[in-house]
Formats: C-alpha cells, structure tokens, sequence
C-alpha cells in the first residue's frame, strides 16, 4: 500500500475519532451551532473515505485505455467533496431555522465545550498534515480534505466563542444564528474547493513560474538546436504534461536531434518531478523565430 493511500485511510480513522467527539459535546449541550459542527464533521468521514477511492484508483498505472495515466480521478473525488460540503450547509441551515423559531435554551456545559475543543485541536493538527503531504507529493484529493478540515477548525473556534458568548448573556436566538453562519462558511469552502477541481479537469496550464523554469530548462540544455516554440503544459493531479517544438538545423542527424531531446528531457524531469515531457523535432525552416531562443 502506498504512503499516500495509508495517509487517505488514516484520514478516515481521525475523522471517525473527531465525529465522535463533537456529537458527544452536542449531545452534553444541546446547542444547534455544536450541532452544526458535528454535522459537518460527518461530511469530512465521507470526504475523506472519497479521498481513499481516488488517491487508489490515481495510483494504477497507465494501461491501454488509460494510457495517460488516472490522475485526474482524484479531481473527481474533490468536485464529490465539494457537493457533499454543499449539501451539508444546506442541512444546517434547515437546522438553525428550526432553532431559531424554537428559541429552546440549551444546556452548555463546560464539559460538552471541552470536549468540542478537544475535536478542533485534533482536526487542527491533521489538516495542516495533510495540506502539506497532499502538496508535496501533488494530491488534489488529500489537499482538499485538509481544507475541509482546516475549515471545520476555523468554525468551531468561531462556534465555541459565540456559545459562550450565549452562556454568558442568556441570549439563546444567538446559537442558530451561529449555526447559519456556520452553514454560511461550510457553502463558501464548498463551492472553491469544486471550482479548483474542475480548472484541473479542464487542463488547467501549469504557472507562470513553472512555465519560466520550463522555458530556462529548454534554453539550458538545449545545445545544438535553434528554437523551440509553441510550449504547451497541462496539469492531472501530480504530472505536469508538457510539449512543445524543437526546431533543429537541417542537416542534423536523427541521432543528434534525439540526444537533444534526451538531455532536455532528463533536464526537466529532474527539475520538475512527475512531468511527462513530447518533443516535436522540427527542420530549420519550420523556425517561428519567436520562441524560447536556445542558449
């Protein structure tokens, strides 16, 4: 099993851990914004065990009907999250209305607060762990379940501050209010986690720096030829598609043109890890001579 698939399962084991925490703190309480947190913690168990799909299936090797590889299902997996975080704010403001019309007292008990604050210390932790993993080795998947996680930290500060703030000034209508607001933040992550995920299926190009470190690579290591041009870069969850022309002189041979190649090609693999690089060699007066110059 992979290092990122272990990471995807123990995902599910600590959101199983802090679900159970925040429902036992709304049950000691009572209060609909606790709720509200507790619900949207069940979403992060389904996030996360969609991550587990994705990251596994991502991981297969290319085959005949797949032979660019299956990146891009982790892309999937993070526009499924994004849908179930939507559909989860809406649960919560169907919540906090019915609180808010019953305007029922809840019991907050320092205890049930405790052990909310437990589950936001635990969440914390895991999600800037898992934000930095799934960026290192270029997971969609695993980066958007760390900031789902990282959301839910945000709001149960923003739900244990104003829950004491209803312990303290009586003011019950306050704790649907937060459960809305709540549901507010929980649509907001949802909607850009699905917008990033649908630029990836759309091949998004990769950025400007990465494309200038493209173009110095090529202008590097490019001895011999005389131009490259139309470059091109798509992005599928950890490889970087690039291709581009290498214009050569007329009379060079295959073997010096594929050399080239060779040396460019082993250039950028080094400097940018998971890219998957096509070269089109090109005779001297196919030269646009508005490309990347070769040193």
């Amino acid at each position: 099993m992979s290092l990122r698939l272990r990471i995807a399962f123990a995902s599910i084991g600590v959101g199983v851990i802090v679900l159970g925490l925040k429902f036992a703190a709304y049950w000691l309480t009572g209060s609909v914004a606790l709720y509200s947190d507790a619900l949207e913690t069940v979403i992060n168990v389904a996030s996360s065990i969609a991550a587990v799909f994705a990251v596994w299936f991502a991981s297969k090797p290319a085959d005949s009907n797949h032979p660019y590889g299956h990146d891009k299902a982790e892309y999937f997996a993070a526009v499924l999250v994004g849908v179930m975080i939507v559909l989860a704010a809406i649960s919560i403001f169907q919540s906090a209305w019915h609180g808010f019309i019953a305007n029922e007292p809840a019991n907050y008990s320092p205890l049930g607060l405790g052990v909310n604050a437990a589950a936001g210390v635990i969440n914390g932790g895991w999600a800037w762990y898992l934000i930095r993993f799934g960026k290192k080795h270029r997971s969609p998947a695993l980066v958007a379940d760390g900031r789902h996680l990282r959301t839910d930290v945000v709001t149960s500060v923003g739900v244990l501050v104003g829950v004491v703030l209803v312990a303290l000034t009586g003011w019950t209508r306050l704790d649907p209010i937060l459960a809305g607001l709540v549901g507010l933040n929980v649509m907001w992550t949802g909607w850009e986690i699905m917008k990033e995920s649908i630029s990836g299926l759309m091949d998004e190009a990769a950025s400007a720096d990465t494309l200038d470190k493209i173009r110095a690579l090529i202008s590097e290591q490019g001895e011999g030829a005389l131009e490259a041009h139309d470059l091109r870069t798509r992005i599928a969850g950890r490889t970087t598609f690039i291709d581009f022309h290498l214009v050569v002189p007329g009379e060079m041979t295959v073997d010096t043109a594929h050399e080239i190649c060779d040396r460019i090609e082993q250039a950028i693999g080094k400097g940018l890890p998971g890219s998957h690089v096509t070269i089109h060699v090109e005779p001297e007066h196919k030269a646009k001579h508005s490309g990347i110059v070769v040193l």
